[in-house]
C-alpha cells in the first residue's frame, strides 16, 4: 500500500475522478424577472444525493457529492451504468426509487450508513439515477458546451440504454411562469421539493455562481416550537448554547420532534444564550434542560411517519425561521397541528 501511494502511476486516480460540481442559488425573486420562460430548461428538483455516474476504461465509479466514492453501496446503479458508452460522466441524483416514483428521502437514509447493502433493504428500497447532465462524452470534457447541446447528448446516451435505474430527468414544459407556479404547488404530492430552472444556453461552471441555475422550491411547511434542551456549539461558537432542542405540546406534555442549529443572527443567538444560563433546569452531560417559555417558528422540508422518534414523525432539514416573541408556550403548536402536516399539498 506504501508503495502504491508512493507511485507515479495514477491512472486510477485519473479515471475515477469526478467533476467539480455546479451549484444553483436558491430563488430569491419573482422567476418572472428571469425573463422569457422558453430560455429556460424546467425540472423537477429531486429529493436525493447529488452524484456522479462514471464510466471509464470499463470501470464505473459513483460519486457523492461530499466527495465519497459510493460506487460499492448502489450495486443496482453500478450495474447498470457498466452498460454506458466508455468515457461518459453524468450528473444528476441519487432517489430512492420503487413503481415508478421517488419515496421518501428517509428511505434512503436507511441506505447511506451502511457499509454493506443486504438483499432485504435492496428490495425494500432500491435506487435509481436521476440523470440531468452529461460532463463527458466519447471521452472529451463538454462542460463548455451549451446546456441545450449537452441535454441533447443526455438523450442520445439514455435512448440507447435498456435498464430502469438510469433515468433522464424530465423536462417541465409550461407556457408562463404563472403556469409552472401553479404546477409547483404539487411538487410535495410528487415527491419532489420544486422546480430547478437552467438557462438553456449556460455552460457547467465550478461550485455556487449566480445568474444561470436556480432552485426555486416550494414554500417549507412550519410550526411554531417551544425551546426544551440546549447544547454548545463547535468552532467559534463553542462557547455558546447554539444547538437546541424543539417541542410541540401533548395536552400538558412536551414532545421533542427536531434539533435545529441555524436561524438566528448572532445578536439572537447571545439572547438565547444568556436565557438559557439563567433558566436551566437539569444537566445531562453536554445537554441542560430548559424551562419552557421560549418559542420558535421551525420551517422544514418535509415531514415523514417515524417509530424511531417519541413524537411519531421525522423532520428534514430543520431550521429555525424565526423568534416568536409574541407567543407564550401556550401558544405553540401541538402534536396533532405536526401530524396534520403529513398529509400536506
Amino acid at each position: 500500500t506504501y508503495r502504491h501511494i508512493l507511485s507515479p502511476d495514477t491512472r486510477d486516480a485519473d479515471i475515477s475522478r469526478p467533476y467539480p460540481f455546479y451549484l444553483a442559488y436558491p430563488m430569491e425573486n419573482d422567476p418572472r424577472k428571469l425573463g422569457e420562460v422558453n430560455n429556460w430548461q424546467v425540472e423537477w428538483k429531486w429529493d436525493g444525493i447529488r452524484g456522479q455516474v462514471i464510466k471509464r476504461s470499463g470501470q464505473v465509479f459513483i460519486w457523492s457529492r461530499g466527495e465519497e466514492l459510493v460506487t460499492d453501496k448502489y450495486p443496482e446503479l453500478m450495474y447498470e451504468a457498466a452498460s454506458l458508452p466508455d468515457g461518459t460522466v453524468l450528473d444528476g441524483e441519487i432517489v430512492p426509487w420503487k413503481e415508478g416514483r421517488p419515496l421518501a428521502f428517509a428511505e434512503l437514509q436507511r441506505r447511506i450508513g451502511r457499509k454493506k447493502v443486504g438483499k432485504k433493504l435492496l428490495s425494500e428500497v432500491p435506487a435509481a439515477f436521476i440523470a440531468y447532465d452529461v460532463l463527458e462524452f466519447g471521452s472529451h470534457d463538454i462542460r463548455e458546451q451549451m446546456l441545450g447541446r449537452r441535454r441533447e447528448i443526455l438523450s442520445q446516451v439514455l435512448s440507447t440504454h435498456t435498464g430502469t435505474r438510469l433515468i433522464i430527468s424530465p423536462v417541465v414544459t409550461m407556457p408562463t411562469w404563472e403556469m409552472l407556479e401553479t404546477l409547483r404547488q404539487e411538487s410535495r404530492q410528487r415527491g419532489v421539493e420544486g422546480f430547478m430552472l437552467k438557462r438553456l444556453d449556460s455552460v457547467y461552471r465550478v461550485g455556487r455562481r449566480r445568474g444561470d441555475w436556480w432552485k426555486w422550491k416550494v414554500d417549507p411547511l412550519t410550526v411554531d416550537a417551544v425551546l426544551i434542551y440546549a447544547q454548545r456549539g463547535h468552532g467559534r461558537r463553542a462557547g455558546l448554547f447554539t444547538d437546541y432542542t424543539f417541542a410541540v405540546r401533548r395536552g400538558e406534555e412536551l414532545v421533542p420532534f427536531a434539533k435545529a442549529y441555524s436561524g438566528l443572527s448572532d445578536a439572537e443567538i447571545q439572547q438565547v444564550d444568556r436565557f438559557i444560563q439563567r433558566n436551566t433546569l437539569e444537566r445531562f452531560g453536554p445537554v441542560r434542560s430548559v424551562r419552557p417559555e421560549l418559542v420558535f417558528e421551525i420551517a422544514f422540508e418535509g415531514i415523514q411517519p417515524s417509530n424511531r422518534h417519541k413524537s411519531g414523525v421525522a423532520v428534514r432539514f430543520p431550521r429555525i425561521a424565526r423568534w416568536r416573541h409574541d407567543k407564550k408556550i401556550e401558544d405553540a403548536d401541538t402534536i396533532e397541528t405536526l401530524k396534520a402536516l403529513l398529509s400536506a399539498p
